[in-house]
C-alpha cells in the first residue's frame, strides 16, 4: 500500500484549469502570448508620463517599418473595458499607425495597475530624448507604486541567502536609471512645481538644482517668484533659491524678502594684477652664472627704467630743437 501511495505521488497530475484551459490562455497567463491585434485595440498607458513626439527620429522610425515592419512586439496588458493598455511600445504604436499598418504583434502580459507601472517606466526611462519633467513624472509614479506594492521587488531577491540585505525602495527606484537614489529624489522633487515653472526646466530656463530648491516654496511663493523672475528677465542661482527656500521655511518670505534676495548684487573680485612669465634659459645668458631670478629681476627693471628715462631724455632734446 505504501508502495502505491508512493508511486502515486510521484505521478504529476495536471489541475482541472490546466485541462480545460488553451495553450493561448495558458501562454497568457505566464506573459509568454504573442499575438496579432489590430491597432484599433490599443490604448496608451493611463497618465502615461513620455511624450510621443512627430520629430524626425519618428520618421526614421516609420519608414524603417514600412520597409521591414514592426521589428520588437509591444507589451501590453488586458483592459477591463475590452481591448488592450500598452506597456511599452507606445513610439512604435504611433509609427505604425503612421505607416498605415492595420494589425501589430503583441506580448500579452497579465500583471496589475503596479506592476504594469513599474514595468512601463523601466521600459522608457533610458530612452534617449526625455525630459527632466517627463523622467520626474516616470519616477515618481514609479515610486508610488512601489510604495503600494510594499517595495518588494520582482526578480531573484526571494532566493538569496536571507541574510543577504535586500535593497531598500529608494535603491530599486534608482535602478536602471543611470542616477544615484539620491538624484532621483531630487527629480521627484521637480512634480512639487507649479506647470509654469515645470514648463521652464523642461526649456532649460531654469536649471535644474536651482528648481529642486524652489520645489520647497508653497505653491503662492512660486507663483510670486515667478512673477517676479517673469517682470525682471531674470533666474536664480543656486545660492539664491537656498536662500528663498530657507526664507520660506521660516516664513519670511515676503514679496520685500524675495526681491531683497534676488536683486542682491555678489560681491565684486578685484581682478588680479597680469602677470609676464619669461622662462629664465631665455635670459640667462645675459647675466652672470649663478645669478638668482631675483636678481635677474632686479636687473631687467633697472634696465628698463634706464631705457624709459633714456628715452624720455631724447625725447624733450629733440622738442627743444
Amino acid at each position: 500500500m505504501a508502495a502505491k501511495n508512493k508511486f502515486m505521488n510521484a505521478m504529476k497530475m495536471p489541475a482541472i484549469a490546466d485541462i480545460f484551459s488553451s495553450e493561448a490562455e495558458r501562454q497568457q497567463m505566464s506573459g509568454d502570448l504573442v499575438t496579432e491585434v489590430p491597432l484599433s485595440e490599443l490604448h496608451p498607458f493611463v497618465n502615461h508620463p513620455f511624450e510621443v513626439r512627430d520629430d524626425e527620429d519618428m520618421q526614421k522610425l516609420v519608414d524603417s517599418i514600412k520597409e521591414n515592419g514592426v521589428l520588437t512586439n509591444l507589451t501590453v496588458r488586458p483592459r477591463a473595458e475590452g481591448g488592450y493598455e500598452i506597456i511599452s511600445g507606445h513610439r512604435r504604436f504611433h509609427a505604425a499607425q503612421l505607416a498605415g499598418l492595420d494589425k501589430i504583434k503583441v506580448q500579452v502580459r497579465n500583471v496589475d495597475d503596479d506592476q504594469a507601472i513599474i514595468d512601463m517606466v523601466d521600459a522608457n526611462i533610458q530612452r534617449e530624448h526625455i525630459s527632466p519633467m517627463e523622467k520626474a513624472r516616470a519616477l515618481k509614479m514609479k515610486n508610488e507604486a512601489l510604495k503600494r506594492s510594499a517595495g518588494r521587488p520582482k526578480g531573484n531577491w526571494g532566493q538569496l541567502d536571507p541574510n543577504f540585505p535586500k535593497p531598500r525602495t529608494k535603491e530599486i527606484l534608482a535602478e536602471g536609471t543611470g542616477e544615484s537614489a539620491k538624484q532621483v529624489q531630487r527629480y521627484i522633487r521637480l512634480n512639487e512645481l507649479i506647470h509654469e515653472l515645470q514648463k521652464k526646466v523642461d526649456s532649460n530656463t531654469l536649471k535644474f538644482n536651482p528648481a529642486v530648491e524652489l520645489s520647497y516654496l508653497t505653491p503662492d511663493e512660486q507663483q510670486s517668484f515667478l512673477d517676479y523672475a517673469e517682470a525682471q528677465d531674470c533666474t536664480p542661482s543656486l545660492s539664491q533659491a537656498q536662500k528663498l527656500k530657507a526664507a520660506s521655511k521660516e516664513g519670511t518670505l515676503t514679496p520685500d524678502k524675495l526681491e531683497e534676495i534676488m536683486s542682491a548684487q555678489k560681491p565684486s573680485i578685484a581682478p588680479r594684477e597680469p602677470v609676464l612669465n619669461i622662462n629664465v634659459s631665455k635670459v640667462a645668458q645675459y647675466f652672470p652664472t649663478g645669478c638668482t631670478k631675483q636678481q635677474m629681476e632686479n636687473r631687467i627693471l633697472k634696465i628698463l627704467e634706464s631705457y624709459f628715462r633714456q628715452m624720455a631724455h631724447e625725447q624733450a632734446h629733440e622738442e627743444e630743437r
